[in-house]
């Protein structure tokens, strides 16, 4: 039997704050395309914590680890670009 366990609505606020992203922030972050991030979705490359017709949200977790992934990636097979990230720190 599973046991309920009560989370204070502030609790639950807090933590989509912090640790939910939309599909907008999950671009911005990962510095890709909206068709990118759908072509994502639709391969299992990267997997919303719920979608519907209009909306994914992420997991702010998932999203940081997929993008250490797509810059070991952009490293590996395109050396001459570099992600705005490290433009910033020359």
């Amino acid at each position: 039997m599973k046991e309920f366990v009560y989370i204070k609505p502030e609790l639950k606020r807090k933590f989509i704050r912090e640790c939910v992203l939309t599909s907008p922030e999950a671009i911005e972050l990962l510095e890709i395309s909206r068709p990118r991030l759908s072509k994502m979705i639709k391969d299992g490359k990267i997997e919303p914590a719920k979608k519907s017709d209009a909306i994914s949200l992420f997991l702010k977790d998932d999203v940081l680890l997929k993008k250490e992934e797509l810059i070991k990636l952009r490293k590996q097979f395109r050396p001459w670009e570099t992600s705005k990230g490290e433009e910033n720190d020359r």
